[in-house]
C-alpha cells in the first residue's frame, strides 16, 4: 500500500512553543525564515523551525492551511514593533494589577500580529476576579483584552532559566509539550525521593524524568532490580544496588551475609527471581503535589 505524502513546513510563534504544520504553498523556506500564516487566532507571523519536507498524510491534522506569504520587510518590522509594545503593555498591566490589589503574578504579554487583541498571561493560587482589570486595560489600549491563567510549568517555559543540572530548562530549550510525570518514574530511575532533588525550579517533577523513561524501561527488561535473587560466579545472592546505565550490580552473597556486597556486571550473572520496584504509599502521598 502506497502512503500518501504531503509537503509541509513547521512554524513556531513563540521562542520554544509548539511547532505547527502549514502547506508552504509552493514557497521554499530556510530555517529561521519568517512566514505569515493564518491560525485559529487570526493572522500571525512565525519563525520557520522545520524546512520543506514530505510527511505522511496520517501525521497531519486536516485541513492543512497554506502559508499566506513569506514575511515581507514590513511584516518583520511590525513583529519587532509588537515586541516593543509588549514591553510597555507589561509595565502598564503591572501598575493596574497593583491598583486593583489583585493576587496574581503577570508572566508575559503577547500582541496579536494585527493588533486585534492583547493576551496577558498570569499565574495565581486560585481564581481571580479580573473583570475590572480587563475594563481598565481595554480603556488604555483600545483593543480586545484577554487574560489567561497558566500553570507554574508554563511560567517556567516562558521565563526560562537554569535547572539544577546546570543547563537551561528543557521546557524552554526543546520540549514543545508537557507530558505527565510520576513519582514512580523517579523511583524506577533510582533517584532519591527528596523533593529538592527530583523537582525543577517550577516546583513540579523534572521533565527529564519523562523523556528519559523509555530508555530506563528498556534497561529494566534486562537488569535485575534491588531485591532480586541472582546467581554469580561467587555463588547465589541478592542484589542490593543496581546501576541501570552502567550495568553494574552489588550483590550480597548468601554464603557470606556479614561480608560487604561484591561488584558484578550484568553479563556475568543469571537471574533466579526478579522483584518489583515499590513506592511507599505514605511517601507517594506526601510527594503527590509534585505531580500536579
Amino acid at each position: 500500500m502506497v502512503r500518501r505524502m504531503a509537503e509541509i513546513i513547521g512554524v513556531r510563534f513563540k521562542n520554544m512553543g509548539k511547532i505547527y504544520y502549514f502547506d508552504p504553498g509552493g514557497h521554499s523556506f530556510e530555517r529561521g525564515d519568517m512566514a505569515v500564516v493564518e491560525t485559529s487566532c487570526g493572522i500571525e507571523c512565525g519563525e520557520v523551525s522545520m524546512v520543506n519536507r514530505d510527511v505522511p498524510d496520517s501525521d497531519i491534522v486536516k485541513p492543512l492551511k497554506k502559508v499566506i506569504r513569506p514575511a515581507l520587510p514590513e511584516d518583520i518590522a511590525r513583529a519587532k514593533e509588537n515586541e516593543e509594545k509588549e514591553k510597555r503593555a507589561f509595565d502598564i498591566c503591572l501598575e493596574k494589577i497593583k491598583d486593583h490589589n489583585l493576587e496574581m503574578k503577570l508572566v508575559d504579554v503577547e500582541y496579536a500580529f494585527d493588533n486585534s487583541k492583547i493576551l496577558f498571561y498570569f499565574t495565581a493560587d486560585g481564581r481571580v476576579d479580573f473583570r475590572e482589570l480587563v475594563k481598565d486595560l481595554a480603556s488604555v489600549f483600545r483593543t480586545r483584552i484577554e487574560l489567561r491563567q497558566i500553570g507554574v510549568r508554563d511560567e517556567a517555559k516562558m521565563m526560562g532559566g537554569m535547572g539544577i543540572c546546570g543547563r537551561p530548562f528543557c521546557c524552554a530549550q526543546f520540549l514543545s509539550d508537557f507530558q505527565p510525570v510520576s513519582i514512580k518514574m523517579a523511583k524506577e530511575q533510582g533517584l532519591s525521593l527528596n523533593p529538592t532533588k527530583i523537582s525543577g525550579s517550577c516546583g513540579r517533577l523534572m521533565c527529564c524524568l519523562k523523556y528519559e523513561q523509555d530508555t530506563y524501561e528498556a534497561l529494566f527488561k534486562i537488569t535485575p532490580k534491588v531485591g532480586a535473587v541472582v546467581s554469580t560466579k561467587e555463588g547465589k545472592g541478592m542484589v542490593t544496588e543496581s546501576n541501570l546505565l552502567t550495568g553494574e550490580l552489588k550483590v550480597q552473597l548468601d554464603k557470606s551475609p556479614d561480608s560487604p556486597s561484591i561488584s558484578v556486571i550484568l553479563r556475568d550473572i543469571k537471574v533466579i527471581r526478579d522483584t518489583k520496584i515499590k513506592v511507599d504509599q505514605a511517601q507517594e502521598d506526601e510527594l503527590r503535589q509534585l505531580e500536579e
